[in-house]
């Protein structure tokens, strides 16, 4: 009984583990209308992956700028070559792109960075992607 206990701990917290690579901490800072372009808008967020941590493939029909604030990400978009990207550096996604491979380049450490996305005023800022 006491081994099929553990067994079932164990299972659950490799589930949680797994789900949370799959779902980074999303952090909305502002969102800002754009008068001089009518129906747009601006919004920025912090995206924050767990060491191993990942996204799951996804577009944003937007302008995003990405700038890392801390750790190291690993980031592609369909069509491009992977790379990653340390503290300081940046990244941008057209309205057109899929981003294929989202992910903190470490196993041990945190990573964060910034996105501002430009984007039709009330859309969705991430959409599912194959």
């Amino acid at each position: 009984m006491t081994i099929r206990l553990v067994a079932l701990v164990f299972l659950c917290l490799m589930m949680g583990t797994a789900a949370a690579q799959e779902h980074p901490k999303v952090t909305p800072l502002m969102s800002k209308d754009l008068p001089e372009s009518p129906g747009k808008e601006a919004l920025m967020i912090t995206v924050e992956h767990a060491p191993g941590g990942s996204s799951a493939i996804h577009r944003h029909n937007a302008h995003a700028f990405v700038y890392v604030l801390e750790g190291s990400v690993v980031m592609q978009l369909k069509g491009g070559q992977q790379m990653t990207l340390t503290q300081g550096q940046t990244f941008y996604e057209g309205p057109g792109d899929v981003h294929t491979v989202d992910r903190n380049a470490s196993a041990t450490q945190p990573a964060k960075f910034l996105v501002v996305l430009i984007k039709d005023k009330g859309a969705s800022a991430l959409l599912p992607a194959q």
